[in-house]
């Protein structure tokens, strides 16, 4: 049997999504365990314990895979400069770990690159290669970033040219991030596969959109604009508050009463906690005057994302920057339309005028535009 030591050192895939530091790559590494389980290969998911209230060791995925969540520093949530320090403690857990149970793998998938790190540790000591998936590239943050925490500092890059020179094999989501890690970080092109990510099929597909808004509660008659991702700067959402406002303006004759719904952080939040961003927006729908059709709904789970997606007549991910976009595919498969910035993977996933839209990033009219034609047509 085919055993690998999967590393997803910041985030754990058992994680409640919308959260901060919670999203796509915890969706890809839970399912690609979840499938490897079906093809018979024995998957450990190495992560770090952020709460010493949840076991360490969790079988929650399946086939006998397990998640092992690793005591690194305190168990706690740590911003990602913190999360540095214990890299190394981390790595050295792991293969006490290992050692106690008598585990050898042939291969270990590093996930973000703090894991590749942690992958390059392991590596010295196991003799195994190690495949790496970045997920983000902080240069490419970099070029967006709207503020410190997003820019962070050159210990990431230095960890990234770290982790591409030393990784047997990248994977990247898309031909564009092929081409984004030739030309910015001068990656051998012979380490670099293109693998897409995919979606479960069985979990998300068409409902019929009367009984899936029958169960998330919206009236039949209301047409449902959908936000699904994390609460910060870099998902541009700002940017469809003020195209929500320029459709109420412009487009008086709407086919039907349209709101926003926002999934993801925490409604409750306030300006001096991590989710500051939140009240932000929220105050921005009060300048903006669209308060009444905007409703913030906080976390949701993977099992009701599918009636949110399908009840929706479009799905909106105005990003400054992705590397894929996850939320998409997963809309797509609900036979949803998407209209999303010209950015990285999104420019590579949608079929403008066929699955949905791109429009220039940061362009809240075109936004708007795009939104209008989709729910004034049906077909």
């Amino acid at each position: 049997m085919l055993r690998i030591a999967m590393i997803s050192y910041h985030t754990c895939p058992l994680a409640i999504l919308g959260w901060k530091d919670t999203g796509g790559m915890n969706v890809y590494v839970r399912e690609l365990t979840k499938h490897l389980g079906q093809l018979g290969i024995h998957v450990d998911v190495f992560t770090r314990s952020q709460d010493d209230h949840v076991p360490h060791i969790s079988h929650d995925l399946g086939y006998g895979n397990r998640v092992v969540h690793i005591p690194a520093g305190p168990e706690i949530p740590l911003s990602k400069l913190e999360l540095t320090k214990y890299i190394g403690e981390f790595s050295d857990r792991i293969q006490q770990f290992c050692h106690k149970k008598n585990l050898q793998y042939d291969l270990i998938h590093s996930h973000y690159w703090m894991s590749g790190i942690c992958a390059n540790k392991l590596q010295e000591t196991w003799r195994i290669p190690y495949i790496q998936m970045f997920h983000t590239l902080i240069l490419l943050k970099k070029q967006i970033a709207q503020n410190d925490q997003e820019r962070e500092g050159d210990y990431r890059l230095n960890g990234e040219l770290e982790v591409i020179k030393s990784a047997d094999k990248i994977v990247a989501s898309t031909p564009i991030e092929k081409s984004q890690l030739e030309y910015l970080y001068k990656a051998d092109p012979t380490k670099i596969v293109v693998i897409p990510p995919g979606v479960d099929t069985a979990h998300f597909y068409p409902i019929p959109i009367d009984e899936a808004k029958e169960v998330i509660q919206v009236p039949e008659n209301t047409c449902l604009i959908l936000f699904v991702g994390r609460i910060e700067p870099l998902k541009g959402i700002d940017v469809l508050l003020r195209s929500i406002a320029y459709v109420r303006q412009n487009y008086r004759c709407l086919s039907c009463p349209l709101y926003l719904a926002i999934i993801g952080g925490d409604p409750g939040a306030s300006e001096e906690n991590p989710q500051g961003e939140m009240r932000r927006l929220k105050n921005l729908c009060d300048e903006l005057g669209i308060g009444d059709v905007v409703v913030f709904l906080g976390k949701r789970s993977q099992d009701i994302l599918p009636y949110y997606y399908s009840a929706a007549q479009v799905v909106v991910m105005p990003s400054h920057y992705e590397s894929f976009g996850m939320v998409a595919l997963e809309a797509m498969a609900c036979g949803t339309p998407v209209v999303a910035s010209q950015v990285g993977g999104l420019a590579y996933l949608i079929e403008d005028g066929i699955t949905g839209f791109v429009v220039p990033n940061g362009d809240h009219i075109a936004l708007g535009d795009k939104l209008a034609r989709i729910i004034n047509d049906h077909e």
